[in-house]
């Protein structure tokens, strides 16, 4: 079984570029301090990378 891990978005998405706007979306999160739980596939961890500086992501 694939580990869980949680993100929460920490920073807003003002100045941000599109692209990570969408990524931040596509993850299911939507304000400051939401969070979402996700499996760590490989496709999720690629989402994260992208908008590392925005989020904080934790082990469950």
């Amino acid at each position: 079984m694939a580990k869980k891990i949680r993100i929460e978005l920490v920073k807003g998405l003002a100045g941000c570029l599109p692209k990570q706007r969408a990524t931040v979306k596509a993850l299911g999160l939507g304000k400051i301090n939401s969070y979402v739980e996700k499996e760590a596939t490989p496709d999720t961890m690629g989402m994260v990378r992208v908008v590392e500086h925005l989020v904080k992501v934790e082990e469950i």
